[in-house]
């Protein structure tokens, strides 16, 4: 008898349900007793003991299927080892509720802060799989995430849908793009579609430059101009700064602005007189059906993971290397961010076309 524990945390994406549909499709073709406990709401349902056992019909028609059928939430791993309103150790309510029901292993879906967890309890005995969910695409020692494909797509079909009413009415227009602290969905989004200018946090940007390139595409004859801008994205004047003072900076801005793009936005008409308007597509980026890219690296992914929960090798991510899957220990990924390199050749080859990068 195999008893695993399952749970997703974090902001949710398209391709979790996908990914658990790998996971349990891989054991339960290879095991006689399979028990699978999906904890509710993520690393909360460990906490305070909310679970469910799932059968093998809730893993049925979820290939398509985005979000995810046991929920989530956000719990801050900086607040793991800070007890609760009712003085409850968190960890040590999640290794009670883990031997309680005597698992064999824990299968976690998330992200950075989700994977920090993950490997704390590692390291406080749990059998651990962490398996790299964000459309972030940040995730330390792998060169893809599920959901990032899918969310690339939905983007990039944002920006073109922009384009025909940009060229209209011959306006600038700003789509915020969303990736956290990174620009790796901005980058892809903004170049899949034809983006003039493209702003991500790891290149800030000089407003005169962003400026300098809408006005070289008017005097060119070229009427409208398209900036995909990365929620995180900086002005260069603000990264210069240490980090306190840019948290001071940026927070200013957050007082008086919806986010950057809308700061930006207002600097673009004071300095040009340009009609400018914002796009945010927010968490639609996040939903709906994960595309078949996505499909099938969720099934290769949870597959992998049923692989290693089979071998009884634990403590690992389940990661893409060189477009192939491998195991990554948790230790050696675990609190580290995957950032866009400023030389990366899709920038250099981006700037090449043309593409602006505020620099």
């Amino acid at each position: 008898m195999k008893r695993i524990g399952m749970l997703t945390s974090g902001g949710d994406c398209q391709a979790l349900n996908a990914t658990m549909r790998g996971v349990v499709k891989g054991l339960s073709h290879n095991l006689d007793d399979l028990e699978i406990y999906g904890f509710i709401e993520g690393y909360k349902g460990l906490i305070y003991g909310n679970y469910r056992l799932l059968t093998a019909r809730d893993f049925s028609g979820i290939l398509t299927r985005g979000g995810t059928i046991i929920g989530s939430s956000r719990q801050p791993f900086k607040l793991m080892r800070v007890p609760d309103a009712n003085g409850l150790d968190k960890v040590k309510a999640m290794v009670s509720n883990y031997k309680k029901l005597r698992l064999d292993c824990l299968v976690v879906l998330g992200g950075n802060g989700s994977q920090k967890t993950a490997n704390l309890l590692r390291e406080v005995g749990l059998n651990i799989i962490h398996l790299p969910k964000t459309i972030d695409n940040d995730i330390f020692g792998t060169d893809l995430t599920f959901g990032y494909q899918s969310a690339i797509d939905i983007a990039t079909n944002c920006i073109d849908c922009i384009h025909t009413t940009a060229s209209s009415h011959g306006r600038v227009f700003i789509v915020e793009v969303m990736g956290h602290k990174v620009g790796w969905l901005t980058l892809s989004a903004g170049v899949a579609s034809g983006a003039d200018v493209i702003l991500i946090p790891e290149i800030p940007y000089d407003l005169k430059k962003v400026c300098a390139a809408i006005d070289r595409r008017h005097t060119s004859g070229k009427k409208f101009t398209i900036l995909a801008v990365a929620e995180g994205a900086i002005p260069k004047e603000i990264a210069k700064l240490e980090k306190k003072e840019q948290k001071k900076e940026m927070e200013k801005i957050a007082r008086s602005y919806p986010s950057i793009s809308y700061k930006l936005a207002a600097d673009i008409t004071a300095k040009t007189g340009y009609e400018v308007r914002v796009t945010v597509p927010g968490h639609v980026q996040r939903g709906g059906t994960p595309d078949p890219f996505d499909r099938v690296l969720s099934t290769k992914l949870g597959a992998y993971a049923a692989q290693l929960i089979l071998q009884e090798e634990y403590g690992y991510m389940v990661a893409i290397v060189n477009n192939e899957v491998k195991k990554v220990k948790l230790q050696e990924s675990a609190g580290k961010l995957k950032t866009v390199d400023p030389h990366d050749q899709t920038v250099e080859l981006a700037k090449l076309i043309g593409i602006s990068f505020g620099d």
